[in-house]
């Protein structure tokens, strides 16, 4: 019986290497995987889904607007779908992902984000949070050795930004993960100065 499964974890989790893992995995017991992405992430090109250590792959993009039920039908003889940046897709597009797990018996795995940078849902997340038959977390840590929670955005001077649109694109130079205790203290600490 399939799932609709969704991996999350903070920023630097791996969570794109695990998805490329995965899709390998499948692939070499000879299974057909249709590798996803939603439009909004173009950080390593529209249609790449790229890790931090080096692992590369195609995918198809997915516009806010299009229907994935009918992408998939488009797309032809697939034995599972695999998504990077699950985050950004549409509650209705995870509500059509949830209907192709139990209509065509098609496992779906999510990888993504759980929140933003103020700790907030993204939409899809919190869609999947709903949904999803399987939620694993996947684990990084905090400079403090605390488990990471928060996607913490930075500035160039390394100060937290606690403002602004909930998507903005960015890796490192961006974003740092940060356990709840630390983000905390290094934002009353800028308040203080």
């Amino acid at each position: 019986m399939a799932k609709l499964y969704f991996k999350y974890g903070a920023m630097g989790s791996s969570k794109s290497a695990q998805a490329l893992i995965t899709k390998f995995n499948y692939e070499e017991q000879g299974m057909t995987v249709w590798l996803i992405k939603p439009s909004t992430d173009t950080r390593d090109g529209a249609d790449v889904i790229r890790s931090r250590i080096g692992l590369s792959q195609h995918a198809e993009i997915i516009l806010p607007t299009d229907s994935i039920l009918r992408k998939f039908r488009e797309h032809g003889k697939t034995t599972v779908i695999i998504s990077d940046e699950c985050q950004f897709f549409t509650p209705e597009q995870i509500d059509e992902l949830r209907d192709i797990v139990d209509d065509e018996n098609i496992p779906v795995l999510c990888f993504g984000l759980r929140t933003d940078f103020q700790t907030h849902f993204f939409p899809g997340s919190r869609r999947l949070m709903e949904l999803a038959d399987s939620i694993t977390e996947i684990k990084t840590v905090c400079t403090c050795g605390a488990k990471a929670t928060v996607n913490a955005r930075i500035d160039g001077h390394g100060h937290i930004i606690t403002e602004g649109a909930q998507v903005m694109l960015g890796g490192n130079d961006s974003y740092t993960a940060m356990c709840h205790k630390c983000w905390r203290r290094k934002i009353r600490e800028q308040q203080q100065n």
